[in-house]
């Protein structure tokens, strides 16, 4: 059924709004041991330690840039192993990061997960600032560190705290659901959080005929179209899937019929109609993965395409390609800088960060 309202801060007069915006950039924790700086030298020695690396991603990055990208990638994996660190590397992260760096790739909904089950004393989010907080969320003990604090979210500043508390004036009683691409202070405020992978279960789990979900105004159409509970929704927006275009895909079918199309959720409904498969990452993946399609258009960010064409080099990948300016913010240079000063830390106010856990943990617990 179609949503049964749509809102947004100009809804409650509240001109003053201001949506959250990344935490600022923190200065280097002087306390860490002292690491020297490795060399960034491709040498013989470098060439060997990483040639394994390379296979698996040899089909997206060229020999050439092998020698630049190669001498971090061993300073990194020696650094961790140093200061007893993990990377968690979401699905959007460029393949040099993905396959060579980091230790759990995923989604959302994975990385939060594998962050419950972390033993590491370092958590290193290579992703965007809201993952860096549902690390420290569900980790409180431990060290999390983000490569760059400024890698922000276009979902996760367009609603703050103070709009869920205005909602739920607005519809006493109803449940609130929150997308994990929120802030801590908006996880603090809901009853449980859910990602594009368990939308629709997070949904019906509620036992309520109204639900609140936000902040993606198109995740929720898509999750209204696949229950009948009925959804209010926010007027946020992915600012990568929210430029892709149903006539855009029309003309990449026009020109080859055989094309099959993927879609996230978080696109406009018009997209998400002329998709063969729409879901979350993890499970578009899963897709390619069954289906080895020989063109597959993936209407999602980049390099997500490129770190599945790195696994399966036989699939070609047309490419309607928007990058996500903020996990572009993550690279090796920032990543090694990020290990050698233990900087950029993620902090939450424990008051925020206890009443975020419960919803946070609700979704992670949730069974099948």
């Amino acid at each position: 059924m179609p949503i049964t309202g749509l809102f947004g801060p100009e809804d409650f007069g509240n001109p003053a709004h201001s949506p959250n915006a990344p935490a600022p950039r923190r200065a280097l924790n002087h306390k860490a041991p002292s690491v020297p700086m490795p060399s960034l030298e491709w040498t013989p020695d470098v060439e060997r330690a990483t040639a394994h690396l390379y296979e698996k991603v040899k089909a997206v990055i060229p020999p050439v840039e092998w020698p630049f990208m190669a001498p971090y990638i061993k300073a990194i994996n020696e650094l961790k192993r140093e200061r007893n660190a993990v990377i968690l590397a979401h699905n959007y992260q460029t393949p040099e990061i993905f396959h060579c760096v980091g230790d759990v790739g995923g989604d959302s909904l994975k990385l939060a997960i594998e962050a419950t089950k972390v033993k590491a004393d370092v958590i290193v989010q290579c992703g965007v600032h809201f993952m860096a907080e549902t690390s420290k969320i569900l980790n409180p003990s431990k060290t999390v560190l983000i490569p760059d604090s400024r890698a922000g979210c276009s979902l996760a500043s367009s609603i703050t705290g103070e709009d869920v508390r205005l909602l739920r004036e607005r519809f006493p009683g109803v449940p609130v659901v929150a997308y994990v691409n929120t802030s801590a202070d908006v996880k603090a405020e809901v009853d449980i959080c859910c990602t594009s992978s368990n939308a629709v279960q997070v949904v019906e789990s509620l036992g309520s005929d109204t639900v609140i979900m936000l902040p993606d105004q198109y995740l929720a159409k898509y999750v209204a179209t696949k229950t009948k509970v009925k959804i209010i929704a926010w007027k946020g927006a992915c600012e990568v899937h929210e430029r892709f275009t149903g006539d855009e895909l029309r003309a990449y079918r026009e020109a080859d019929p055989s094309v099959q199309i993927i879609a996230h959720p978080e696109c406009p409904p018009d997209v998400v109609k002329e998709a063969d498969f729409t879901g979350s990452t993890a499970h578009m993946i899963d897709w390619v993965r069954k289906n080895q399609s020989k063109r597959i258009v993936m209407v999602t960010e980049c390099s997500m395409a490129d770190n599945v064409q790195a696994e399966l080099p036989n699939v070609e990948f047309v490419k309607p390609c928007n990058l996500c300016p903020h996990m572009k913010r993550i690279t090796l240079p920032k990543i090694l800088d990020s290990l050698l000063y233990m900087q950029e830390e993620v902090t939450i106010d424990p008051m925020i960060a206890d009443k975020a856990r419960r919803s946070v943990e609700r979704m992670v617990n949730l069974k099948n």
